[in-house]
């Protein structure tokens, strides 16, 4: 990161660093191809992001011959107009009057559709981009799912069933692959906002609040698994503790 902007290429960096990390502890995993994925997205987001936030002076030009050309011919309506001399009556004025008041309406709506073209063709590209980090953000939530810190610290398998996951990890690396996932979803939030930063619409800047609120609430999940392996040495510490206090005592007793 550099001065108050996101930095891509730092992103990118730090997405390559930590797939090698996850292949590096678990060859073949799963989860090093999802976080391949997620570095092919920040390369894409690098490119479109920059897309987003760059003028479209082709729908520009468009737009602006088009409505030179409505007001063009509403001017020249407007000539060919004339009133009257004899008094007009009341119903065909009103009949006049409405019909004038709607087709100002629909010129109305096709000036605010061109004005608004270049904006919303922008905010399509950024929602379909911002939908894409939302499926990888549930991607990593199922790789995370059923690794089970209790299964882990119980070591007990004789209530397992068939359907049970099946136990691969010890508390070191089920700790570090959660780590992972957190990572990972926390780099999904940065790629988002690169989206926001480039284009700065109320919805898009909705949509990745949305986004960052998702990858938050799934990381507090993780990290309330990490908790329970970091509390468990501390219990069975504990336990011991409790255990040679009892025994001290009953050889004080006796």
């Amino acid at each position: 990161m550099a001065g108050r902007s996101l930095e891509p290429e730092h992103i990118i960096k730090t997405i390559q660093v930590l797939k090698n990390r996850i292949n590096e502890r678990f060859p073949g995993a799963g989860l090093t191809q999802v976080c391949g994925d997620l570095l092919d997205i920040s390369q894409q987001a690098r490119k479109r992001s920059v897309a987003i936030g760059r003028p479209m002076f082709g729908i520009r030009i468009l737009s602006g011959l088009v409505i030179l050309g409505i007001l063009a011919g509403v001017a020249y309506i407007v000539r060919l107009i004339r009133i009257p001399n004899q008094p007009v009556p009341a119903s065909e004025l009103i009949q006049v009057i409405d019909a004038g008041f709607g087709a100002l309406v629909l010129i109305g709506a096709m000036l605010l559709f061109l004005f608004t073209l270049e904006i919303r063709v922008k905010r399509a590209r950024a929602m379909k981009a911002i939908h894409e980090l939302r499926s990888l953000v549930h991607i990593i939530d199922m790789h995370q799912l059923t690794k089970d810190p209790e299964r882990v610290l119980w070591r007990d398998s004789a209530h397992d069933t068939k359907s049970s996951p099946k136990r691969t990890m010890d508390r070191f690396q089920l700790y570090r692959y959660l780590d992972y996932c957190s990572e990972m979803l926390a780099l999904c939030g940065k790629i988002a906002a690169l989206y926001a930063e480039n284009f700065p619409d109320a919805q898009a800047v909705a949509a990745v609040n949305d986004l960052e609120n998702l990858t938050s609430g799934q990381g507090r999940k993780i990290w309330q698994k990490i908790m329970i392996l970091h509390a468990a040495p501390q219990q069975e510490e504990k336990k011991t503790a409790e255990s040679a206090k009892s025994e001290s005592k009953d050889n004080i007793s006796t």
